[in-house]
């Protein structure tokens, strides 16, 4: 197989890694987070060469599920919207995501250990304060008591996509080396 056609493949697999994930953990509030589209954006700043080319997979992969989403939630068949207005800004939190991937490149386990957390954290700290900053999430008050109330209310999706990025990422990376490259390192090179 040539090596289009290889990151074709892996392309679609984390496509449908990414979608079978929502449909599966999105509508249960305890799972809510548990997503690969952290572990695909790092994966995506550590590896690819054209760094205006790296936005591509997480971007897609998460474009195409929510779309997915969507549809299914407009036939009645998945309880949320796929697309909702305020969506831009995990889009852009995604992209800063794969900058952390730019940054740390992935060719040891400790900068790799650190996108793992510094992804989520990052995605937890601006969602939380951008709820909190939009008239205090789930009627929290405007104060520092309610803005710590909001940053406590998103604990739990935190430690999902903490979780799944810590899953996900060696599962992606894994999958990229042994379809692209043709080994099974968990290193990136």
């Amino acid at each position: 197989m040539k090596s289009q056609s290889r990151i074709l493949v892996f392309t679609l697999l984390i496509v449908v890694l990414a979608t079978v994930s929502k449909l599966l953990f999105a509508p249960k509030i305890e799972w809510s987070g548990f997503s690969p589209i952290m572990a695909i954006a790092l994966f995506s700043g550590m590896i690819v060469k054209d760094k205006s080319k790296s936005f591509l997979y997480p971007l897609i992969a998460l474009f195409l599920s929510d779309v997915l989403i969507h549809v299914l939630y407009v036939m009645g068949l998945f309880p949320f919207a796929g697309l909702y207005s305020y969506q831009w800004l995990n889009y852009a939190m995604i992209l800063l995501t794969t900058l952390i991937g730019w940054i740390l490149q992935g060719k040891n386990y400790r900068s790799i250990i650190a996108g793992v957390v510094a992804g989520p954290t990052l995605f937890y700290l601006i969602s939380n304060i951008s709820v909190w900053a939009g008239h205090g999430g789930w009627g929290r008050p405007m104060t520092f008591s309610g803005f710590l109330l909001c940053m406590q209310d998103g604990l739990p999706f935190y430690k999902n996509s903490l979780i799944a990025t810590i899953v996900y990422l060696p599962l992606v990376m894994i999958s990229y080396n042994a379809l692209v490259k043709k080994n099974y390192s968990l290193k990136l090179s």
